[in-house]
């Protein structure tokens, strides 16, 4: 795996904290700054990192300490926010100079420097709030899920819709039973962080405002482009970023994957083009297999559909009072980047599906679930079912309360749930035990884009691929910078 292989397998030797064992892990949690105040660092303040920046520091326990950012325009912008804050274009130096000044660490950069960033504050016996999908490889996600239980650190993955009021009733309802055992899932995003073009060619000059080298990180060395990586676009390139399934698809996966208790899958197939090395293929269609929990049936499909037009016609997904064909919707390839990164589900009209969502088909029925803000919904014999009677028995067993919709007010709950658990006062309910399966399974998925049409074995146990030559993907070398 390179640098970072031997780097985690030394850590517990050649570390201090390694060293001291466990025994003093809990010690890490509970030193928190003046007055039981939370002392945050934030590593990447651009784009969904300002907004994780603002939801952080609105608890009011929260003083924002340090803040990083390879851009020196997001750091201006976010210091006038915070004129207290040390400032640092290197997460490295900022660690190593704040480690006693700083109580926790947000991770909102891009993709490919989740896990490096992350397990370095870990390393530190920092609790770490790191943005989805947890890390770019699976051997990473492991990785994470490792240190942080070996250190009893807080985590949160960055899945804010997660503790929103219509996917937790969603998941109640699915575990009570409410369509049986669920034998299928299928979930969509017609967004796309796709590219099927080539490679870039050239170089343009790099922006004073940017540093080129650390905003690559441990990625390989290749010449600056504009407006092909910085800012957005590394999403959809395989170096940097995950595709729509690492982006939209661990916003949708989530409650499905919560409600039914998945672990990993057992088998991956994706449709899709054939891999042109640079980025991720526009339209995706994978399928996995998942072994049985107590509310699914002897197995699980569940088919993910990404890119312009998705999802692709099935039964499954038609609606009462739909026509005969569902219609191809969504074909615009030209999406700007807002578009791509909005939580938004755009209206749609009767009988048509919402532009992002899940279905989950059971033995009584199928349980349709927007993505997001919008409650559930029945259908039984090609009939929406009346579910108000449901809904209301277990918001009241659950105390869960009037659903609200206003993501301005709902958004920072998933945010000040890890700072309360940092402050002792809760549990966080994305922990790293529970994201680091989630991303695995998506990653799994994306790297079945590298071989498609082709179903690939996984092995839990070993962390291992059946078929020898999809391993090598499992991880990437770290480049030293």
């Amino acid at each position: 795996m390179g640098t970072y292989k031997k780097d985690r397998r030394d850590f517990v030797k050649k570390s201090s904290l390694g060293l001291l064992g466990l025994a003093l892990a809990p010690s890490f949690i509970g030193k928190m700054g003046p007055h039981n105040r939370l002392r945050t660092a934030h590593i990447g303040i651009g784009g969904m990192g300002f907004e994780d920046l603002k939801a952080i520091a609105s608890h009011a326990l929260v003083d924002v300490t340090a803040l990083c950012d390879v851009d020196s325009n997001n750091l201006a912008a976010a210091k006038k926010m915070h004129p207290n804050a040390k400032v640092f274009s290197d997460y490295r130096v900022m660690l190593k100079e704040m480690a006693n000044e700083i109580d926790a660490v947000i991770v909102s950069t891009p993709d490919h420097t989740h896990a490096p960033a992350s397990i370095m504050a870990m390393d530190l016996g920092k609790p770490v709030y790191c943005q989805k999908p947890l890390t770019h490889h699976v051997s990473e996600a492991r990785a994470m899920k490792k240190l942080a239980a070996d250190k009893n650190l807080v985590t949160q993955m960055g899945i804010q819709v997660h503790s929103f009021y219509d996917y937790k009733l969603a998941t109640l309802l699915i575990q009570s039973g409410i369509i049986g055992k669920v034998h299928t899932v299928r979930a969509w995003s017609p967004k796309n962080w796709g590219y099927d073009g080539p490679a870039p060619q050239g170089s343009d000059p790099v922006p004073e405002t940017l540093d080129w080298n650390l905003w690559l990180g441990t990625a390989a060395e290749r010449p600056y482009k504009k407006e092909v990586y910085h800012p957005g676009n590394w999403r959809k390139l395989v170096d940097f970023g995950c595709g729509t399934l690492g982006d939209m698809g661990v916003h949708i996966f989530d409650t499905p994957y919560n409600a039914l208790e998945l672990d990993v899958p057992r088998t991956i197939r994706n449709e899709c083009r054939e891999p042109n090395g640079v980025g991720f293929p526009v339209n995706n269609t994978v399928t996995y297999e998942f072994p049985a929990t107590k509310y699914t049936a002897d197995t699980l499909t569940w088919v993910w559909y990404d890119g312009p037009g998705a999802p692709a016609m099935h039964e499954d997904l038609k609606l009462p009072g739909a026509a005969e064909k569902m219609s191809k919707k969504n074909k615009d390839k030209d999406q700007t980047v807002e578009d791509k990164m909005s939580l938004e589900t755009k209206a749609t009209g009767p009988g048509s599906l919402p532009e992002q969502g899940a279905m989950f088909i059971g033995e009584k029925g199928r349980l349709l679930l927007p993505h997001f803000m919008q409650l559930p919904s029945k259908i039984v014999d090609g009939k929406y079912v009346d579910i108000s009677a449901e809904i209301a028995a277990v918001g009241k067993a659950n105390n869960m309360g009037e659903p609200i919709r206003n993501y301005n007010s709902e958004g920072p709950k998933h945010y000040h749930q890890f700072v309360e658990a940092c402050l002792g006062r809760g549990e966080c309910s994305a922990p790293f035990s529970y994201a680091s399966r989630l991303t695995e399974t998506i990653l799994l998925g994306v790297i079945a884009g590298r071989f498609p049409n082709k179903t690939l074995h996984w092995d839990n146990q070993t962390a291992k691929f059946a078929e020898e030559e999809a391993n090598q993907f499992l991880d990437g070398p770290y480049r030293e910078f």
